[in-house]
């Protein structure tokens, strides 16, 4: 779906984070989040533009069998890590990293994110750097801490003048 969608919304100036069909035949949901490509803060106005589109582009390709609540959101400050660039712009703040698979006897990783080498995230945990292939990721997020936070909130005031 999100193949579908993403044309449409990056023409209108978002970038679709995440899309995720959850629930059973008669509870579901598809939870779309995206943020504004120039990396500014997600606002209501935005949320109400993309669902909007969104709902449109549903309407007309009727992918979902029944019936689907559909929820719009930002990712949010503790965000999902979805593409290998996510590792990249993210480098310096901290992450939980869950794999698909063992990685040195492991599947869930905690540390700093250190960016990406290739097609391997960088990732420093417990004083190791360690490169985990991008392919081998379930599952990654940021860790609400309060240099994020403050990193945040520092690009969402802008420039003062």
């Amino acid at each position: 779906m999100e193949a579908m969608l993403a044309p449409t919304l990056e023409a209108m100036g978002y970038r679709v984070v995440r899309v995720l069909l959850s629930g059973g035949r008669q509870d579901q949901r598809l939870q779309i989040m995206a943020e504004p490509s120039d990396g500014s803060a997600m606002d209501v106005d935005g949320c109400a533009e993309v669902s909007r589109a969104s709902e449109a582009i549903l309407d007309v390709e009727d992918p979902i069998p029944g019936q689907y609540t559909l929820e719009v959101s930002s990712p949010g400050i503790d965000r999902p890590l979805t593409r290998l660039e996510d590792f990249e712009r993210w480098a310096g703040f901290e992450a939980k990293v869950e794999l698909t698979a063992p990685h040195d006897g492991r599947r869930r990783f905690k540390g700093r994110l250190l960016g990406i080498e290739g097609d391997e995230i960088r990732l420093e945990v417990d004083g190791q750097e360690l490169g985990i292939p991008f392919a081998e990721v379930d599952k990654a997020k940021l860790m609400l801490t309060d240099e994020l936070i403050a990193a945040v909130q520092a690009v969402d005031d802008g420039p003062q003048g």
